[in-house]
């Protein structure tokens, strides 16, 4: 299994940054794409970036600009600036898990709070 820990989640005004952090633990050399996604009470979960193995990013349109995505072999990051209200949300990480040429899973992390205020 692949387990991962993320961090770097808090409380900031609108206009600050903030840096998450994901460490995957287990099955890391399974691993291939790794990502973001956040869920705000009452909302649908938002996919806000992907990196491939390889370190190819890409990003939803409501973060592009603002957030960037970065890899260093199984940890990912997400620094977010400019934040705005609307970014409140619990942010998830996910790695897509390959342990098998067929096989492949998604796990997800725990989440970490970001909060935004005004």
């Amino acid at each position: 299994q692949v387990h991962l820990v993320e961090s770097g989640g808090g409380l900031v005004q609108a206009g600050g940054s903030l840096r998450l952090s994901c460490a995957a633990s287990g099955r890391t050399r399974s691993i291939g794409d790794m990502g973001w996604y956040r869920q705000a009470p009452g909302k649908q979960r938002e996919l806000l970036a992907d990196i491939t193995s390889g370190g190819t990013p890409n990003y939803s349109d409501s973060v592009r600009g603002r957030f960037t995505i970065s890899r260093d072999r199984y940890t990912i990051y997400l620094q977010m600036n400019s934040l705005k209200p609307e970014d409140t949300a619990l942010y998830y990480c996910y790695a897509k898990v390959t342990p098998t040429i067929e096989y492949t899973f998604t796990s997800w992390g725990q989440g970490t709070q970001v909060t935004v205020s005004s």
